[in-house]
């Protein structure tokens, strides 16, 4: 898959979209002419949307939906916006095959780690792990999966829900991943980037064994590389081979190992800036990652 964020991009879409793939992911489109854009190229080539919530800017400052808020009426607020969302999409004849959505939304973060580096659009985005215990987590995470799972058999879509930073509620506990075998329509997204930062911030949080862990609960996969030595070097970067980890990369290879092992059905989204490659780059990242996938294959 590629992504659209932003505006359907016709230029990247003949750049980046090749013969086979599945489909599409939008976020944060514009205007009704970018919708219409991506469902007239959609049905054109025959390719499947998912959509990463919200499809459309509301131009709001807080995007994600704040549905585990420690606030009852935020609760309500958050729910009812993904409702609304819901039915936009029936009113635009969309049929989107997924919708992503971050979880847990506020992120609840480990009181121990230095999270200045993390971005945050508002200061309701995050709670500390020391306000929020792990019996409401447990809660709260229930009742979501509950509503989601009866909007899918409704709307008929996956329900995937995309780590944002973690705590040890989800790393150290065993306690989602039997809500997840309970709730086997509510899917994961894992993000190669984002996993690997936080391994970079926080000394407790390891990403090769959370992917272990999670793997077998992932509909999609968010890939793209990050560099990071002192800071930031390099973002969203197209995954290749010659990217090592001792140089500040993530390691994508274990990673792909890993899901090659545990659910080698799931879909790759290809979240990097193809702009920062030349087109020959381009293609070794799709063929590196095929090859790496590909049964057999010893890393």
């Amino acid at each position: 898959m590629i992504g659209q964020y932003g505006r359907f991009d016709r230029q990247k879409f003949e750049r980046d979209f090749r013969k086979g793939f599945y489909g599409i992911e939008a976020c944060l489109l514009k205007t009704e002419e970018d919708v219409r854009a991506l469902k007239d190229a959609a049905a054109e080539h025959s390719f499947q949307i998912g959509v990463h919530f919200p499809l459309r800017d509301n131009g709001r400052v807080i995007r994600d939906a704040l549905v585990m808020s420690t606030d009852a009426g935020r609760r309500r607020e958050a729910f009812g916006l993904i409702q609304t969302e819901l039915d936009e999409l029936m009113r635009l004849e969309l049929r989107p095959a997924y919708i992503l959505f971050h979880y847990p939304k506020p992120i609840i973060l480990d009181d121990r780690v230095n999270w200045s580096s993390w971005h945050f659009s508002d200061r309701l985005e995050y709670v500390y792990e020391s306000d929020y215990s792990l019996d409401v987590f447990l809660e709260r995470t229930e009742a979501l999966f509950q509503w989601l799972t009866a909007q899918s058999e409704q709307y008929g879509f996956t329900p995937v829900l995309e780590f944002d930073a973690l705590n040890k509620y989800v790393y150290a506990s065993d306690a989602l991943e039997g809500l997840l075998r309970k709730y086997r329509a509510i899917r994961l997204c894992l993000d190669t980037g984002r996993l690997y930062l936080q391994e970079r911030k926080d000394p407790s949080f390891q990403s090769v064994p959370l992917m272990r862990k999670y793997a077998k609960f992932a509909h999609v996969i968010h890939l793209w590389n990050l560099q990071y030595g002192d800071g930031f070097v390099r973002l969203r970067y197209p995954v290749l081979p010659e990217q090592h980890h001792a140089d500040g990369w993530a390691p994508i290879a274990e990673y792909l190992n890993v899901i090659r092992e545990e659910n080698p059905d799931v879909l790759f989204q290809f979240e990097h800036r193809s702009e920062l490659v030349g087109d020959e780059e381009l293609q070794r990242c799709y063929r590196w990652v095929s090859d790496m996938l590909s049964v057999g294959h010893d890393g």
